[in-house]
């Protein structure tokens, strides 16, 4: 009989982890228990994950509001600074946006409205068509916001994000002015010292600013891309993809992952004789749909993984075969069918109509997105994922 489970994905259970120790053997020791405890065996082309948190906390990659401050002064001079496309999070901004602060005597903060860039919404598209606000042209000062649109709470959080981050910039001793607008260039006009908070448009944004006139332009990736007096740092991504360590503290985004995906294969292979993937994964690409949300605040999805991720799926779509080619076919003929149509499918199906609908996605963000939905953020305990039969297809046995 034909086996009847494909993909499966596990969460396992891994030690607490603290700055220093040895990640690799960790995981490799996690996983080969797991497999023991729960009775299946580790099979060549399975994917071990984890994710990116657990990687800069052994890693001991963290840096303070203080030494945020100490670049963010160095870098932008200490007076007025720009704070333009930030995402409304206290997790992933609020200790960032306090190191800014810390930095500068004043902040014009500008947000994009009516949504941040990974859809976290200060008011509806439903209000503004109410109020005639033209959010690609408009550009508001608070007054006018709170006059058109009051006090608006995140639906989940129950945060007006406004008022906090206004009661966060004064708290650390500066000055704050909002504008509310879509057009980076808006923000010339209070300042030419600039920091972009924008995660996946930056260097689009970048662009747009120097030619503009801005005199001083950084990305949060480079804010925090060398250490600072002995600070952890990322050289890629700054404070991209960090996120809320303490309140005085961020974990920042880890950095030199290859070697360890590739350890770690390496000592799996060693045990086993199953040669895995591994990969690194944080947030998931994938949007919901009640608070509009997109997940993604990392600045991809899968930092370093081993070479058999590289790619995107090379798929057929079963359903457009038997309702198109096999559609006089049914029972064992269609299934012998299909399967052969699988068997022989071309290595670049781009442009097939056999593969239209199939997910056009690289691998890393969707198997990512499936290790994020398994892992959680919360008491799951489960940092490690470990995936079966995601290579598989209606042809393996």
């Amino acid at each position: 009989m034909s086996r009847m489970v494909g993909t499966v994905s596990r969460g396992v259970r891994a030690p607490i982890i603290r700055s220093g120790d040895d990640l690799s053997q960790i995981v490799t020791e996690s996983v080969l228990t797991a497999a023991k405890e729960e009775g299946y065996e580790i099979r060549d082309r399975d994917i071990v994950a984890m994710t990116e948190a657990i990687v800069a906390r052994a890693q001991g990659n963290y840096a303070s509001v203080d030494d945020i401050a100490a670049d963010v002064k160095n870098k932008l001079g200490g007076e007025t600074v720009g704070v333009i496309f930030p995402i409304l999070s206290r997790n992933r901004f609020a200790i960032c946006l306090r190191g800014i602060a810390k930095g500068a005597k004043k902040i014009v903060l500008m947000l994009s409205y009516p949504s941040d860039e990974v859809g976290n919404h200060l008011v509806s598209l439903d209000a503004l068509d109410e109020k005639g606000v033209n959010p690609y042209s408009d550009v508001l000062d608070l007054a006018k916001y709170r006059e058109l649109f009051g006090y608006e709470k995140h639906p989940f959080t129950g945060v007006d994000y406004v008022e906090y981050y206004e009661g966060l910039i004064r708290d650390c001793g500066a000055d704050v002015e909002f504008v509310f607008a879509n057009d980076a260039r808006a923000i010339l006009k209070y300042t030419k010292n600039v920091i972009n908070c924008d995660i996946h448009t930056r260097f689009r944004t970048k662009r747009i600013l120097k030619a503009a006139g801005a005199e001083r332009v950084y990305g949060l990736d480079e804010i925090m891309n060398a250490p600072i007096n002995g600070s952890g740092y990322n050289e890629n991504y700054g404070l991209l993809g960090s996120n809320k360590a303490t309140e005085d503290q961020v974990k920042l985004f880890p950095r030199e992952c290859q070697p360890l995906v590739e350890d770690i294969q390496a000592r799996i292979l060693k045990a086993t004789g199953k040669l895995v993937e591994v990969m690194v994964y944080g947030d998931g690409a994938f949007k919901d749909p009640i608070g509009k949300i997109w997940e993604l605040a990392d600045p991809v999805v899968s930092p370093a993984y081993t070479a058999g991720l590289e790619g995107t799926p090379n798929e057929l779509k079963l359903k457009y075969l038997a309702d198109n080619d096999f559609a006089a076919l049914s029972g064992e003929e269609l299934k012998a069918a299909i399967k052969a149509s699988i068997q022989k499918k071309d290595e670049n199906l781009v442009g097939n109509m056999a593969s239209e609908g199939t997910t056009p996605r690289r691998l890393t963000d969707l198997i990512g997105s499936l290790c994020d939905l398994t892992s959680g953020s919360g008491d799951k305990g489960t940092p490690i994922v470990h995936i079966q039969g995601y290579f598989d297809n209606y042809t393996t046995e």
